[in-house]
């Protein structure tokens, strides 16, 4: 094509411009497709304990008195102040008014009192029973105000409401949360493909700020092949936790997207069956513990993330002890505490659930363990059956599992928890603990804790599991950190 050419194609393209006007601007992006690898067997966060239900409708749709923020502060959410009295055993919220679920109900004091008195009844589903187990009473005194009276002073008291399995439901729609979920968060509940997705869409009567988002989508995508695929097509916006840290670098190369590494509330531990023989003898669950390798296990599995962990506790919280050294990888040791046991020709169960920390650590940890004489039969078990066959069932001997939920080490003082130690001592120290209001008190106790629990070996402790999420470059506001169990949407906007 000539010069001559070139210019008056030029022009003719500038006619047609000028003929019909400037192309019109794209409009504003208003949707945001969130990657999961987990799809949550229900959506009521008071009647399950899978930390996929949080990761969809905390914040979201559902709210309680309190709240956790970004930086896992304890923030107002229903409750817009409280008062404590001077003994530590009344703690009197102060309501906000003009809150509607979104069925369209008022919000009030009644409210809070049957979701407190629910989660705590004896007939209580809830996978967090222990949160209420301190409230002897709830009053009503207004409808904007509500009384609750402890037994017993709990320095914890509200950071145990802001956990989701503590959210406000309202007595009408209470039973059918699960697959129906009503709220009063900023986003309603839209719809449920099972299999595939859960949708989100802006409430329009929410009584606080705005999001800015008009819908949001969790995908479920538990495959890490598929995840990296989806996010390098564009179908998926952010993958929060995304499952493959292999491809972390791929995207970090890419303009197109921002890497997010932050931490999280997940102790990652090789569980062990506290009552069931042989491991019922502390030398075995020593020797286990002895026989692993925490750094190959996060070099292999995790690609170089993680923190290694000695205990049930998160390195960066400020009350942390690091005991990696008394459980350090020493397989001659392990042998040596086999021999001592008494224990020769040990099979054990290995059940895996679906997330690749899980399964790929698993196969890591197979292999480590053969190396000191204890073979493992392996069983790769989905997330519904891990709860029902593991979690309920405490059907296993070994499983691999990233406990989310903030400080929770409590839970080694349930008689009924799946790993089944609930050792009198370490319940003594927890009781001391609630009791405690002193920080320096507090910190002394839950030091004692974590020492106890490792001194009893009662799990093998691995890492802590990082935060490694991936999002289009332009998506802003999503959590860098994971202090509770949750991709709180409610920040989240597109950059202009």
């Amino acid at each position: 094509m000539t010069r001559t050419a070139i210019t008056a194609a030029a022009v003719s393209i500038l006619a047609l411009g000028l003929a019909f006007g400037p192309a019109p601007a794209l409009a504003a992006k208003n949707s945001a497709s969130i990657g999961m690898q987990l799809e949550p067997p229900n959506l009521d966060p008071t009647g399950g304990a899978a930390a996929a239900i949080d990761e969809v409708v905390y914040a979201n749709v559902f709210e309680g008195l309190t709240r956790f923020g970004a930086d896992g502060s304890i923030l107002p959410a229903l409750a817009e102040s409280w008062e404590i009295s001077e003994d530590g055993l009344t703690y009197t919220f102060k309501l906000r008014t003009g809150v509607t679920f979104h069925d369209g109900s008022a919000f009030d004091a009644d409210d809070v009192k049957f979701s407190l008195d629910r989660a705590r009844a004896d007939d209580s589903t809830n996978a967090q029973k222990a949160l209420f187990a301190d409230i002897a009473s709830v009053e009503v005194v207004d409808p904007a105000t509500v009384k609750v009276t402890l037994s017993q002073p709990n320095g914890s008291f509200l950071f145990n409401m802001a956990w989701g399995d503590a959210v406000i439901v309202a007595p009408e729609t209470a039973a059918d949360n699960a697959a129906k979920p009503v709220g009063t968060g900023p986003f309603t509940f839209a719809e449920w493909v099972k299999g595939d997705r859960v949708d989100l869409a802006r409430n329009p009567d929410y009584w606080g700020e705005p999001v800015s988002l008009e819908k949001v989508t969790f995908k479920f995508i538990s495959d890490p092949t598929a995840a990296f695929a989806a996010m390098m097509a564009g179908d998926l916006d952010a993958y929060p936790a995304f499952p493959a840290p292999e491809n972390l670098t791929q995207f970090e190369a890419d303009p197109r997207f921002s890497v997010i590494i932050g931490s999280s509330e997940g102790e990652t531990i090789l569980a062990m069956n506290n009552k069931k023989a042989p491991l019922d003898n502390i030398k075995v669950r020593q020797a286990i513990t002895h026989a692993i390798d925490r750094q190959a296990i996060i070099d292999g599995a995790m690609f170089g993330y993680g923190t290694p962990i000695g205990t049930h506790f998160a390195p960066h919280h400020p009350a942390y002890l690091d005991l990696t050294a008394q459980s350090a990888y020493d397989p001659e040791k392990s042998k040596a505490l086999l021999a001592e046991a008494g224990v020769t020709d040990l099979t054990l169960t290995l059940k895996l659930p679906p997330p690749s920390y899980a399964r790929r650590g698993g196969e890591i940890i197979a292999a480590q363990l053969r190396e000191v004489g204890i073979e493992t039969e392996i069983t790769n078990v989905e997330w519904a059956q891990w709860l029902e066959d593991v979690f309920k069932g405490k059907n296993f001997d070994l499983t691999v599992i990233s406990h989310t939920e903030p400080m929770d080490i409590g839970i080694y003082g349930r008689d009924d928890y799946y790993f089944q130690y609930a050792d009198p001592d370490f319940k003594a120290i927890m009781a001391d603990l609630a009791n405690a209001t002193d920080p320096a008190k507090r910190t002394e106790l839950m030091q004692a804790a974590q020492k106890k629990i490792a001194d009893d070996y009662v799990n093998a402790y691995l890492f802590q599991l990082p935060r490694t999420g991936v999002a289009d470059a332009k998506l802003k506001g999503l959590w860098p950190n994971s202090p509770t169990q949750a991709n709180d949407m409610t920040g989240v906007s597109w950059e202009e």
